[in-house]
């Protein structure tokens, strides 16, 4: 697909980008190239897309700094490849994994890794088993991810997922959206954000944003992230939900700085295509 010219900026180049993870299954994501290689990748959240609002804003945020941002559906999300899974968080991790060495071989800098949500977890569990990203800023993560299942999943869901296997999650209309078994909610169950968030080397800087009226994710996940991760700081945004309705600017500003406060970032900006 040949480039188009973004709105934003006459010198940004947007390009549809696939890049196969280890399972085989083709990865899509938009490439927003901007005056230089250095680049940050951006990762959605639970039952979200590349076309996230948030992740849109950011990427022309960063281009209008002179930084090229990479935006891409998770396997099964999107217009990516592969079945939609309620867990999935050692392979969305490896799935970032798959897109990190894509564009190391493409020889671009990558300076940072940006996720919402669950794509925040994605970020972070990616930098405890890899040291080679500078920046990481996780933006509304779960801590805890034995909470928050009853919400979707309904009460006592581990004993009907144990009898049937599997729950069908339904909307208010009583549509099917999503199946998920017994294998998922345990792959869920099973990653210890305390242990990973320990294991992140020292060496890597990380900003964990999260709103003060956080209607998903309890702000108190973020302190137990802030209390763990070795090289941590912590910005709440006062009365901010989880997405940030109202105080896009703020979030835009917040990451923007955290990026840009890294060691010779000025004089990485110099153009390199």
């Amino acid at each position: 697909m040949s480039p188009e010219k973004s709105p934003e900026s006459s010198v940004v180049q947007e390009q549809r980008v696939t890049i196969s993870n280890k399972h085989g299954e083709n990865l899509v994501g938009l490439l927003h190239q901007a005056c230089s290689k250095n680049l940050v990748i951006l990762c959605h959240g639970f039952r979200a897309t590349k076309d996230d609002s948030i992740l849109v804003d950011l990427a022309y945020a960063l281009t209008r700094e002179g930084v090229s941002a990479f935006r891409f559906d998770f396997a099964g999300n999107g217009e990516s490849e592969g079945q939609f899974q309620y867990g999935n968080y050692r392979r969305e991790a490896d799935d970032l994994h798959s897109v990190v060495s894509y564009f190391t071989e493409q020889e671009y800098n990558i300076i940072g890794l940006v996720g919402h949500s669950k794509g925040g977890n994605a970020v972070l569990l990616y930098a405890s088993m890899n040291h080679d990203i500078p920046v990481i800023v996780n933006i509304s993560g779960r801590f805890a991810l034995e909470r928050g299942i009853d919400g979707r999943l309904g009460k006592n869901f581990m004993q009907r997922i144990k009898k049937d296997g599997y729950i069908d999650v339904r909307n208010r209309k009583g549509e099917f959206e999503y199946q998920v078994t017994e294998e998922s909610l345990k792959d869920r169950l099973s990653t210890d954000t305390l242990l990973s968030s320990r294991s992140i080397s020292k060496c890597c800087r990380v900003l964990t944003i999260h709103g003060s009226k956080d209607e998903i994710v309890p702000v108190e996940d973020a302190l137990m992230f802030a209390a763990n991760i070795p090289n941590h700081e912590l910005h709440i945004i006062a009365e901010a939900n989880h997405r940030y309705t109202g105080h896009e600017k703020e979030l835009k500003a917040l990451v923007l700085d955290f990026i840009k406060s890294q060691p010779n970032f000025s004089s990485s900006l110099r153009p390199k295509l």
